[in-house]
C-alpha cells in the first residue's frame, strides 16, 4: 500500500555514540523523504561526533572513529538537513523515544532553529508493538518476508522501516492511511518534550511527569517554587526539555 500523504513524510534513523539523549552524538544519519505521489529522496551522511565512539557502540553499528574522522560535523550539515526536512512530518522506528529527541538536541547545540512542534510523528515501532510486540528485524521478516541486510546501518534500517509501515497499512485495515491518524496511534503519550518529562494533561496544559511535582502543571510549579526552574536548567536534562520549560516560563512572565 502506498502512503496517503498530504505533505512529505521523512523517515529518519540515527546511529550514535550511545543511548544518552543528553550527551551522546550522531555518527550517521539517513533520511528517506517520501513526497506526496510517492517520489523518494534520500539524505545520508556519516557525521563526526567530535567525541570518541565507544567500542560497545561500534560493535552494534560498525562505525569507528577512523570511519568518521574526515566526515562533516553535525554543525556543518545542520542547515542542509533542516532545509531537507522543511515541511515534512517525521517517522521512524523507536523515533519518539530516541531518534527525534537526539536530533532535537543536536539542532539545539548548533543553534539551528528547527520547529519540532508543528509536525506529526509516526513511530513504526509503536504500531508494531501495539499489534505484534516484536523488534525491527522481526517486523521486517513478519510484514515483508525479508531479512534486513546490513542491519544496524542507518540506511538499511531506514529503508526497512518505510517498507514495514507500508506493509502494516496493507495488513491492518483499521489503520488509517493518514499521517495525522498514524501519528495519534504512534503516540506513547501526549509528550511536550519527546522524552516524557513534560506531558500534556487532558486539558492540553504542560504537566510534570516525574519527581516530586509529578501531576502538577509546569506553570503552577514555577509560580509556587521558582527555584525549580533553575534546578532543572542546571540539571542533567535534555536541551529540548530545557527549551520547553523556558518557553513556558517566558510565556507566563509578568502574569499575576
Amino acid at each position: 500500500m502506498q502512503l496517503n500523504l498530504k505533505r512529505s513524510l521523512a523517515f529518519i534513523d540515527l546511529e550514535t555514540t550511545g543511548i544518552n539523549i543528553s550527551s551522546d552524538r550522531i555518527v550517521e544519519i539517513s533520511v528517506l523523504k517520501i513526497i506526496p505521489g510517492g517520489k523518494e529522496e534520500w539524505m545520508v551522511s556519516r557525521v563526526n561526533p567530535e567525541m570518541p565512539i565507544p567500542p560497545k557502540s561500534t560493535a552494534i553499528h560498525g562505525i569507528t572513529d577512523a570511519d568518521v574522522v574526515s566526515s562533516p560535523t553535525f554543525k556543518e550539515i545542520a542547515k542542509n538537513l533542516a532545509t531537507f526536512l522543511e515541511g515534512c512530518d517525521l517517522a521512524g522506528y523507536n523515533a519518539l523515544k530516541f531518534d527525534i529527541p537526539v536530533l532535537a538536541e543536536e539542532f539545539l547545540r548548533v543553534n539551528v532553529d528547527f520547529n519540532f512542534l508543528k509536525r506529526k510523528y509516526v513511530d513504526v515501532q509503536v504500531i508494531f508493538f501495539k499489534k505484534e510486540q516484536r523488534t525491527l528485524s522481526a517486523a521486517y521478516q513478519f510484514y515483508c518476508n525479508k531479512i534486513i541486510k546490513n542491519a544496524h546501518s542507518s540506511k538499511a534500517d531506514t529503508q526497512a522501516t518505510y517498507e514495514v509501515l507500508k506493509a502494516q497499512l496493507d495488513m491492518y485495515t483499521d489503520l488509517a492511511n493518514d499521517v495525522e491518524k498514524l501519528s495519534e496511534f504512534s503516540a506513547h503519550n501526549t509528550s511536550a518534550d519527546f522524552v516524557g518529562r513534560i506531558i500534556y494533561d487532558e486539558s492540553g496544559v504542560e504537566t510534570f511527569n516525574f519527581g516530586k511535582y509529578k501531576g502538577k502543571t509546569v506553570e503552577q510549579v514555577f509560580k509556587d517554587d521558582p527555584a525549580y526552574y533553575s534546578w532543572m536548567m542546571n540539571g542533567d536534562f535534555p536541551l529540548y526539555t530545557k527549551k520547553i520549560i523556558t518557553e513556558i516560563k517566558l510565556r507566563n512572565f509578568g502574569k499575576a
